[in-house]
């Protein structure tokens, strides 16, 4: 099992900012619903929990791509040290959305911001999307790679690393997401 910033992280209490960065006894009976994906990459295993009590659009359209095989082979396509890795684009460039095979056309995810959950340590989970809409979230997603607060309010942050976070920081562009699933 690799190391991780999120190892212990509870789901905040209502009216509590959470402090990702230490393990804190007071647990919210939403974190054992949390959802549970596993990555399998090139370099090893990275397993996140999902926040569904707070970003629940986002998780379930997560879930939806996991569940349909929509990320296994993708690439994680940007690698910025001491920032980000971000995977999922079905183009391998940053520029592909998920085509919802319902409509036929691009699924946009709105903005889910939380006022529980920043970007204040490495490992937090959250999806990208185009610079100049921050609706504009489809399938693309980012672990950071250190505390990022300049990002708070402006991504769905929808999860964190809870084990493999050694791997998150080995992975090189173009390492592949060999698949993720859900754990039961």
């Amino acid at each position: 099992m690799g190391s991780s910033a999120f190892t212990g992280f509870k789901t905040p209490p209502p009216n509590q900012v959470p402090d990702q960065n230490t393990n804190t006894t007071n647990q919210d009976q939403s974190q054992a619903t949390d959802p549970v994906a596993v990555i399998e990459t090139d370099r090893g295993t990275i397993t996140m929990r999902l926040f569904k009590k707070y970003a629940p659009q986002t998780v379930e359209a997560f879930i939806e791509m996991v569940n349909s095989g929509f990320y296994n082979g993708l690439t994680f396509h940007r690698v910025e040290p001491g920032f980000v890795v971000q995977g999922g684009c079905p183009n391998g460039n940053g520029s592909g959305f998920y085509i919802d095979p319902k409509t036929n056309h691009p699924r946009l995810l709105l903005l889910e911001p939380s006022a529980y959950l920043k970007h204040n340590a490495p490992g937090v989970v959250a999806m990208a999307h185009t610079s100049r809409n921050p609706h504009s979230s489809s399938c693309q997603f980012y672990i950071t790679l250190a505390p990022q607060p300049n990002l708070d309010g402006r991504y769905s942050i929808f999860g964190g690393v809870i084990s493999g976070m050694d791997v998150v920081q080995q992975i090189q562009k173009g390492d592949k997401i060999k698949s993720i699933t859900m754990e039961q």
